[in-house]
């Protein structure tokens, strides 16, 4: 009864999602021509269905000057396997746009959260 409560929660979660993502690891890869390994950028998961949150935050700065900083979140499901650090290009309301994953997801039984950052390049 619980098993069956979960994934209908899960199916109407993911009904939510209105965009979708690729994610992209740096690995090495050996070069077929050169014999080489070098390290490539390498799709591991693509359009995989998602919705980004934002969410603003206003702190306090020096005197009375105050600071706004944003949260971005991506939602997905849960079965899926992002690592640290993984660039995750995510297209919703007809804008794309490059993230990068922070760090480890929040994993819930019915989907995961996970923290994001504008990617401006491999580390």
């Amino acid at each position: 009864m619980l098993n069956e409560a979960l994934k209908k929660a899960k199916k109407h979660l993911e009904s939510l999602y209105t965009g979708t993502c690729t994610i992209y690891e740096y690995e090495p890869v050996k070069d077929p021509d050169t014999k080489r390994t070098i390290s490539k950028e390498v799709v591991v998961i693509e359009n995989q269905p998602c919705r980004v949150s934002y969410k603003n935050i206003q702190t306090s700065g020096e005197g009375n000057m105050s600071k706004l900083s944003q949260i971005i979140k991506l939602f997905l499901s849960s079965d899926v396997c992002i690592k640290p650090g993984s660039k995750i290009v995510v297209t919703q309301n007809n804008t794309t746009t490059e993230y990068k994953n922070t760090g480890e997801p929040a994993i819930y039984s019915n989907h995961q959260e996970i923290v994001l950052e504008l990617f401006k390049g491999w580390a």
